[in-house]
């Protein structure tokens, strides 16, 4: 894994293999961006990425010039490491160790972009849209993405303005 673009163009990120995640890949990762460049502007912003794994997002977004991203996930292992590797690299990254779903249970700052990246496989997966709208987590005229696998489908969600297909990778953009 690397950081793709940016401040941090080429830097590699070694999680330890204690970390069950599955990183969004390099492919993934790039295509997303390219589509975040012309759909998106998040320069200067704080940003909130959920289910962060190894904080393979939340680097790129900083070295891409957001100005702060909050990153959630409930595994010490990723916890230690995205705090370790944000401020060994001096990105303005600040981990919360929480269960996602708990932590989108009551409202909290809002933010005008969302990054959630689920298991695949998690049997709540359909219910983040409803949580982030339900408790104001998203700005108005903000953007909430969710990295799926094709298994999962949130064609009949009213939010949902574009998805898009890479692969295995599959990514749904609500406003």
């Amino acid at each position: 894994m690397r950081i793709i673009s940016g401040k941090f163009k080429g830097k590699k990120i070694v999680a330890p293999k204690s970390i069950k995640a599955r990183p969004t890949t390099d492919f993934g990762k790039e295509s997303l961006f390219n589509i975040l460049e012309h759909k998106f502007d998040y320069q200067g912003l704080d940003l909130l990425d959920l289910f962060a794994g190894t904080g393979n997002i939340s680097y790129e977004f900083i070295s891409r010039g957001a100005k702060s991203v909050t990153a959630v996930d409930m595994a010490l292992s990723s916890y230690k490491f995205i705090n370790t590797f944000a401020h060994d690299n001096s990105m303005n990254i600040k981990c919360v160790k929480a269960d996602v779903f708990k932590y989108l249970g009551k409202s909290g700052k809002s933010y005008p972009l969302i990054f959630a990246d689920p298991p695949y496989a998690h049997k709540d997966i359909n219910k983040i849209p409803d949580l982030i709208f339900t408790n104001s987590w998203l700005e108005v005229g903000g953007l909430l993405i969710i990295e799926h696998g094709e298994e999962t489908s949130f064609e009949n969600h009213p939010r949902l303005v574009d998805h898009r297909e890479y692969s295995r990778v599959n990514f749904s953009f609500f406003e």
